[in-house]
């Protein structure tokens, strides 16, 4: 008998919900935050006015990224789900755990470039484990926690999010899948786009954080005077960012799908991969609601950096439904992420030697 296989990536809200959500240990008063859908990190109270916000998340090796360039991207996966709660990460416990193949010079490699990153980050290394071990053959390399120190004032979760706030989409639709593809199979997407357009592609790996997109956001306040939330889209793409981000608010949003970017270079890629660029891999893609009164200056603030963003429908009384205007001006109606479909073409990529 063939045993079943669940899906890859990040497991569905329903399997968080009754494996992992009803064992979360002892009960700690000082928990504001814990884990739960949509929201990228906990915030705990540490003191009069103070909290803490943590994240967590694994750490990669990218073959057709390189060493150095995945171990940038890693801290920045990492610094990106932080920001999202308006406090700036600050330290770093990192857990390699390598496989016996990558040798001292490769683990050297890799570690000092995230070792530069951090630096660059702002973020200090306080704890840690590294080691090789048999059966760890894999492009997962380990895992790390950051952070951050803040006001109590300054967080902000899904949860603060509230009927009428704008939701605003940055960069695009499917930012990491397209800048993945660009490095595995260029030969392949040349099929579909010009050498100009595969350079452009190849740069969106640049774009894979909004560490820069939640600065500036945040620049035009927070709460009442600007940002209520903000969400990291990664696995699952934009339109599972969007499904997290209304469980999280436990509000509905409505969306106009026509007004979310789709850059040619991702919609070349995903068709490549014969995927779906909305429900796509696509770290890069910060996810804010904003007051209607300050959308504008979010707006503003993320153009002073040159960061293409659009406004793209608002959050309404809900229970946690994405409302999706198709271009056809249809609606359809979405309760729960769907997964992604990157990581089964990835590893199809790989195994048939896309190049």
């Amino acid at each position: 008998m063939k045993l079943a296989t669940s899906p890859l990536g990040k497991i569905a809200p329903g399997v968080f919900e009754t494996l992992i959500a009803p064992h979360l240990g002892a009960e700690r008063p000082e928990v504001l935050v814990g884990p739960r859908a949509g929201h990228d990190c906990a915030i705990v109270k540490i003191g009069a006015a103070r909290v803490m916000s943590v994240s967590t998340d694994p750490l990669s090796i990218v073959p057709a990224w390189g060493l150095e360039r995945s171990a940038r991207l890693a801290c920045h996966l990492l610094a990106s789900d932080l920001w999202t709660s308006g406090i700036p990460p600050a330290f770093a416990a990192v857990s390699l755990t390598v496989s016996p193949s990558l040798g001292d010079d490769e683990l050297g490699r890799y570690w000092r470039a995230m070792s530069d990153e951090w630096k660059a980050l702002g973020v200090a290394v306080i704890a840690g484990h590294t080691g090789r071990y048999a059966g760890l053959d894999s492009t997962v390399v380990g895992s790390a926690t950051l952070v951050g120190l803040g006001d109590e004032g300054r967080y902000v979760t899904p949860a603060m999010a509230k009927p009428a706030d704008r939701v605003i989409v940055t960069k695009g639709a499917a930012i990491e899948a397209t800048a993945i593809a660009a490095h595995l199979f260029p030969l392949r997407l040349a099929q579909r786009l010009e050498p100009d357009a595969i350079e452009r592609a190849r740069g969106f790996v640049d774009q894979v954080s909004v560490v820069a997109d939640c600065r500036a956001a945040l620049r035009a306040g927070v709460h009442e005077r600007g940002v209520t939330s903000l969400h990291d889209a990664t696995e699952g793409g934009v339109l599972g960012g969007l499904v997290e981000l209304a469980h999280g608010a436990g509000a509905d949003l409505r969306v106009e799908r026509a007004r979310i970017p789709l850059a040619p270079e991702a919609e070349a890629a995903c068709a490549t991969f014969g995927i779906d660029p909305w429900w796509a891999l696509s770290e890069g893609t910060l996810i804010a609601t904003v007051t209607a009164a300050h959308v504008g200056d979010v707006l503003a603030q993320l153009a002073d950096e040159g960061i293409a963003a659009a406004d793209v429908g608002e959050v309404m009384a809900g229970g946690g439904q994405l409302w999706l205007t198709l271009p056809d001006g249809s609606v359809e109606k979405i309760t729960e992420p769907r997964p992604d479909p990157y990581w089964p073409a990835y590893e199809r990529a790989v195994r048939e030697g896309w190049k």
